[in-house]
């Protein structure tokens, strides 16, 4: 016998029907000095499978996805010479962000405006993934990345790609710097 939902309480297909943008959450993230440092409790405890990963030059990090039964977790750690990380590192690292997936950026972005938020880190010029962020300022702490993706991208499968590769600088886009 199931247990009757409380009041006020709605199956969560009703409650997305006409709300907002439809965003899908994607992954959450989390930064430290060193991917390494990280995959003991990722990787060795919680089981996590690696995905892929590997170097966003232009902003200044590398990064690799695991996942999990449900769910994705993305791990970050600076590339060499960047300081993209260094103030958030400084604090202490630990969950850097959330992602949600939307399938119209620019109507996602319109809508946060509309609501008051300013979208910042707006990048719309690779076709394959165009995002935008909302401030910790602004969502309770918590940098919230918006982002639509061309299908099938990222790939959700890494092919030959290993973690070892991804450490060794070899990863997707990799600048052939191992990981400290």
């Amino acid at each position: 016998m199931s247990t009757p939902p409380s009041p006020g309480h709605q199956p969560l297909t009703a409650t997305l029907e006409g709300a907002g943008v439809q965003a899908r959450l994607d992954h959450v993230a989390v930064a430290a000095a060193r991917l390494r440092d990280l995959l003991p409790l990722y990787r060795d405890l919680l089981s996590g499978h690696y995905l892929g990963g590997g170097d966003n030059t232009r902003v200044g990090y590398r990064a690799c996805q695991f996942g999990f039964l449900e769910g994705k977790v993305e791990l970050m750690e600076p590339l060499s010479g960047s300081t993209f990380l260094d103030s958030f590192l400084d604090r202490g690292g630990g969950m850097h962000h959330v992602t949600f997936k939307v399938d119209d950026i620019e109507a996602a972005i319109a809508a946060a405006r509309d609501l008051g938020y300013a979208p910042t880190g707006v990048y719309l010029d690779d076709p394959s993934w165009r995002e935008a962020f909302l401030h910790p300022r602004e969502a309770d702490g918590v940098l919230v990345q918006m982002a639509q993706a061309a299908p099938g991208y990222p790939p959700s499968d890494p092919g030959d790609q290993t973690l070892e590769d991804l450490l060794a600088g070899n990863g997707w886009n990799g600048n052939g710097e191992p990981s400290p």
